[in-house]
């Protein structure tokens, strides 16, 4: 009696990498229905479809949807390792898409309305105590202050979701070429090394991406933050530190 041979994934992707993604990633283990949206999402990985869902989860997660595309990057990196900087390149393209899309609503709405948004809900909510048009009104003059290196920090994390940092951007006023650089260098970067790794060491580089990279790219965010506040207060601290000296 001969046995068909199990169907082939037109991607490579098995449903072991599919457990191993869900198992990984932190916000699949926050709660069953985001369990069972990554099922739903990775699935898709398996078919054909698997490019036409990167873009997708890329696209969206820049705008509204809370899953980030990193699992099905990763998947459809390892199940076709000689794929990966295409992927790594299209989940770039789609994910900056999807972030000037919000960039330019909320430029539309405006900062004015935004914080009206959010003194409404202030006053319909003031039990919780959250006070959030003075928070959104300091977290708008921080981006404004930032700029370009804000947009950096934001484009290499995975754990915040991007499309914080692309609508505050529209409402805070920065200007659509400054945002789309700083979201095209450092999204691509953090893309581009994750399929970078995986065409080089295949699923020996998963364990480090789950491990490390989040940490590694956080790590770069810290530094810059820190280059960036060392050199706008470098006088301040350079006298702190002389009169401690000189003391």
């Amino acid at each position: 009696m001969t046995h068909k041979p199990e169907p082939v994934s037109p991607t490579g992707v098995t449903d072991e990498i599919i457990r191993e993604e869900i198992r990984a990633h932190w916000t699949a283990r926050l709660m069953r229905p985001v369990r069972r949206m990554y099922e739903w999402i990775l699935h898709w990985a398996e078919t054909k479809y698997g490019g036409t869902a990167l873009a997708a989860v890329a696209f969206s997660e820049a705008v509204f949807f809370p899953m980030p595309a990193d699992p099905i990057l990763v998947a459809l990196c390892l199940g076709k390792p000689k794929r990966s900087y295409w992927y790594a390149v299209s989940c770039t393209f789609w994910s900056t898409f999807g972030a000037m899309c919000s960039l330019f609503a909320g430029a539309y709405i405006g900062e004015a309305r935004f914080l009206e948004a959010m003194a409404w809900l202030d006053g319909h909510a003031a039990w919780l105590g959250l006070h959030l048009e003075q928070n959104v009104h300091w977290a708008l003059d921080q981006y404004r202050k930032w700029g370009f290196w804000a947009i950096a920090v934001g484009a290499l994390l995975s754990f915040v979701p991007y499309k914080f940092f692309s609508w505050t951007a529209g409402f805070a006023g920065i200007p659509w070429y400054t945002f789309l650089i700083g979201t095209v260098v450092f999204r691509k970067f953090r893309y581009v090394v994750i399929g970078a790794l995986i065409y080089v060491y295949g699923v020996r580089a998963r364990n480090f991406i789950d491990k490390y990279f989040n940490k590694i790219c956080a790590a770069i965010g810290g530094l810059l933050v820190l280059a960036l506040v060392l050199t706008k207060y470098r006088q301040a601290i350079w006298g702190f530190c002389s009169g401690l000296w000189g003391g």
